[in-house]
């Protein structure tokens, strides 16, 4: 019977759907994480009789036809981009993105990721890291003894020297932008790294060509909405249970057409 394999793709997409609402839930806390959800469309169909097909010799037109359908697929658990609400924390190397954009961050084997996690850390040599020593890009040395750190909108970081009673520009903080945000691929760590989709890295100075600004002293929040995820995960579960309810009633049916032909 055609109905057992149709709910089954009902229940296989529901069982994703919270696979991906758990995920979230997971991470209504992480720093700047980005909630997903899940996409589906509907499978092909059989058209048993086709709508606008000739219904007699006299040339009537059926008005509506017969198609049946065979389940739902997952096309897609894209990432929601936007943004976190701001958090102030009083670090002075916690940096938030106000807008669009990624601090860029050099990994061990060379090769670039990007983050919008900006609780930073200082490592031994006073270099900008991230919480896993990753180094932030540019490179950015903060002098032993110095005080009054500041990283302003624009990125500009300065310091205080011992000895002097004016600030000094260590560095610049760019941002990264993308045409494509959602096309990022997420790696763990708070890390994406670009994908064909998501298009070319264009690195900026923070407030120009589309670039965000910076929020000294602030932490991006996650952008998951608990009471989103709880009514979700309640449709998906009623969805969940009608569909084996489905399973139940057909295998029910095949069973009592089975005995009628014995």
């Amino acid at each position: 019977m055609r109905a057992l394999d149709t709910a089954a793709t009902g229940m296989a997409a529901m069982d994703l759907q919270v696979q991906v609402i758990a995920g979230n839930l997971a991470n209504m806390t992480t720093t700047a994480f980005k909630g997903q959800r899940a996409e589906f469309q509907d499978l092909i169909y059989e058209h048993v009789q086709r709508i606008g097909a000739q219904a007699s010799e006299n040339g009537n037109i059926l008005p509506v036809g017969i198609d049946l359908g065979s389940g739902v697929q997952t096309v897609g658990t894209p990432r929601q981009m936007t943004q976190g609400t701001l958090q102030q924390t009083g670090n002075s190397l916690d940096v938030a993105i106000q807008g669009s954009g990624w601090f860029q961050i050099l990994m061990p084997d060379g090769a670039y990721a990007y983050t919008r996690d900006g609780s930073f850390q200082m490592d031994s040599q006073g270099r900008i890291v991230t919480q896993e020593g990753n180094l932030v890009q540019p490179t950015i040395t903060i002098p032993v003894n110095s005080t009054g750190l500041t990283i302003n909108q624009q990125g500009q970081v300065s310091v205080t020297l011992p000895g002097n009673t004016t600030s000094t520009l260590l560095g610049q903080i760019t941002l990264t932008t993308f045409i494509n945000d959602a096309g990022l691929q997420a790696n763990g760590d708070n890390l994406f790294t670009p994908t064909p989709a998501s298009g070319q890295p264009q690195v900026s100075v923070p407030g120009i060509n589309g670039a965000g600004t910076l929020l000294q002293g602030s932490l991006e929040q996650s952008n998951v909405s608990p009471v989103t995820e709880i009514s979700n995960l309640i449709a998906a579960q009623r969805a969940y249970e009608m569909n084996s309810k489905v399973i139940t009633a057909a295998d029910e049916m095949l069973q009592t057409t089975e005995q009628l032909m014995k």
